[in-house]
């Protein structure tokens, strides 16, 4: 069978009872970066074996997976951090074992996403998750003048490199919208930042962010008029 468990996404202290005792019973773990998840397991004190599985070898290394299960193993996915499948490897090995009849289950846990969202203090209600906004300039700012218009309020990973372009983008595209820039969460300097496009520009000039970023963009508001063109 499949466990599909959740990593901290910055404090190992918000592993969960359950996750703990499915890698103690695991066989093997499946894991993005067998060091890293190394560190975390060596923290909890388990031994297991380890398997590699990520953006570049997830296609052959499910095979292998999926006929290592078929046969008896009990194999225990993780990541780097969060919910494998959300903007993590994983989506490839549950599809297959879902067309083999492997039995999966998948575990609830940390996630930067669900996080950033409470945090921002923005409408959960209703939310669109997008991933990592696009690298150029074009394909960015046309999700973003997707972001500004949409009804509910839109979720996105960025880079530390690029947010300051992408909140230039953001105060041509909707400048009196309220934006939060959620870094390093649940770590030891995590930080929320919240405000308009022009206030958060104006704190990372003079604060550089460095670290994992969370974008958090308001909802278009009643009468408010949505953009119709936004400039990257």
């Amino acid at each position: 069978m499949l466990s599909v468990v959740p990593t901290p996404i910055g404090n190992r202290q918000d592993i969960t009872l359950r996750a703990v005792e499915v890698l103690q019973s695991a066989d093997l773990v499946a894991a993005e970066d067998t060091r890293h998840s190394g560190l975390l397991l060596q923290h909890l004190g388990i031994r297991k074996p380890f398997l590699s599985l990520h953006e570049h070898n997830e296609s052959q290394r499910s095979a292998e997976l999926v006929d290592r299960m078929a046969g008896g193993e009990h194999v225990a996915l993780i990541t780097d951090a969060g919910m494998p499948g959300i903007s993590d490897p994983g989506h490839r090995l549950i599809r297959m074992c879902i067309e083999r009849g492997i039995p999966l289950t998948v575990l609830p846990g940390p996630s930067a996403v669900l996080t950033a969202l409470v945090g921002s203090g923005f409408p959960a209600d209703r939310f669109f998750y997008g991933g990592f906004l696009p690298v150029k300039s074009g394909r960015r700012g046309a999700e973003i003048a997707r972001a500004a218009a949409r009804k509910e309020t839109s979720i996105y990973f960025e880079s530390p490199h690029r947010i300051l372009r992408t909140l230039e983008a953001l105060k041509e595209a909707c400048p009196g919208r309220l934006l939060c820039v959620a870094r390093e969460l649940t770590k030891a300097f995590e930080d929320y930042q919240r405000g308009t496009a022009e206030a958060l520009l104006a704190h990372f000039e003079r604060h550089p962010p460095k670290g994992e970023i969370t974008l958090v963009i308001a909802a278009l508001e009643k009468g408010e008029m949505p953009p119709s063109v936004c400039d990257a």
